[in-house]
């Protein structure tokens, strides 16, 4: 197993440590409930330094990753960070991913499991004037997640936490420490990310939890889980894979079509694909918890899987997503779960389903 520089963090704060892409990682600390309920309430911090990072530069940098992504690189400024999706030809994700532009290079923020996988593709599909970089193992990533976030920053930080808008960055000092401080999320509220060296990220790490105003709680990958699943947002290898489209998994709004070609588009636009599923997310209708790889009924007649289930510690209820046949995706449609044998009622619901978070505050 690989550690993060903040392993020894972990273990001083007798975190349950467990796999996980390669890495051992918090699991919890205090408990999966306390640290979601930090997080929507006042303000958590999450070691996500196991995410992996590229650079791409050169004069056709900006070219290339608009073949090679689904979402529009164009529109993309200096300062802003972008959602999208990296496509197999016949349009099969490869990875989701956030890519950052500076002045002079770009940086990609892939998901660990896929760091050499992705690397490797990019490698092969590079035209043109274009250098790649994998920056992984030299750069550390903090997520400070919660409503009480940009209060917990303000005191340590050289700018400002408060003007930093919705996916953008900015390059300044935590802590008396150059770092990269970005507002993006994976749990539906307001948070911020902090990309820095082995020195920088220990010391922040300090400092954050060296607060008196408030009480700063670290966050491990079960809550992690639980609140990105409220809001309906997908994780790779789960709910999204080489075998699942942007267009399935509901990711139609960053595939950008008009923009000309990439990687995936010709399969995704032809006319003869049926699209046969999509991804939804649902709330049980009795106290049952839906997990991965349950299947999904109306009736008798079987029309999809559960990829993602948990209970819900803000709902106080079963929660889950799950690929259904098109004709019973919408809104309102009544599905049972079969958990070990056992139909459980289920309701079909529009996303997020924790409606109440300050992600764009």
């Amino acid at each position: 197993m690989k550690h993060t520089i903040l392993y020894d963090k972990h273990i001083g704060f007798n975190a349950k440590m467990v796999p996980f892409a390669e890495f051992s990682m918090p699991l919890q600390y205090t408990g999966i409930t306390d640290e979601h309920n930090a997080v929507r309430t006042s303000v958590g911090v999450f070691d996500v330094s196991h995410m992996g990072e590229f650079t791409i530069s050169g004069n056709d940098a900006e070219n290339f990753l608009q073949l090679l992504t689904t979402n529009d690189i164009n529109k993309l400024a200096i300062g802003r960070a972008q959602y999208s999706t990296m496509c197999l030809e016949n349009g099969g994700i490869i990875d989701d991913l956030v890519i950052y532009r500076f002045d002079d290079h770009y940086m990609m923020v892939v998901n660990a499991a896929n760091i050499e996988s992705d690397f490797q593709w990019i490698s092969n599909n590079i035209k043109g004037d274009v250098t790649l970089r994998d920056i992984s193992d030299e750069t550390n990533l903090i997520a400070v997640q919660g409503p009480e976030s940009g209060g917990l920053l303000h005191g340590i930080t050289d700018h400002n936490p408060s003007e930093l808008k919705f996916y953008h960055f900015i390059e300044t000092n935590v802590a008396g420490y150059p770092v990269v401080l970005s507002r993006t999320g994976y749990t539906g509220e307001l948070g911020f990310e902090i990309y820095g060296n082995d020195e920088s990220i220990l010391a922040i790490w300090d400092k954050l939890f060296d607060t008196q105003e408030l009480q700063v709680l670290p966050i491990g990958l079960g809550a992690r889980d639980t609140l990105r699943m409220e809001m309906k947002y997908t994780l790779y290898g789960m709910d999204i894979d080489r075998g699942t489209t942007p267009i399935e998994a509901g990711l139609r709004w960053i595939t950008k079509f008009d923009k000309g070609a990439f990687i995936g588009r010709q399969s995704l636009m032809d006319e003869n694909i049926e699209y046969k599923k999509r991804l939804v997310c649902f709330e049980m209708m009795e106290r049952a918890v839906p997990r991965h790889n349950y299947e999904i009924f109306v009736n008798e007649k079987q029309i999809g899987m559960v990829t993602s289930g948990t209970q819900s510690p803000s709902l106080n209820k079963g929660i889950g997503l799950g690929y259904v046949e098109m004709e019973y995706a919408n809104p309102g449609t009544k599905i049972d779960i079969d958990i070990r044998g056992r139909k459980k009622s289920a309701t079909i619901m529009k996303p997020p389903l924790y409606k109440h978070g300050t992600v764009k505050l």
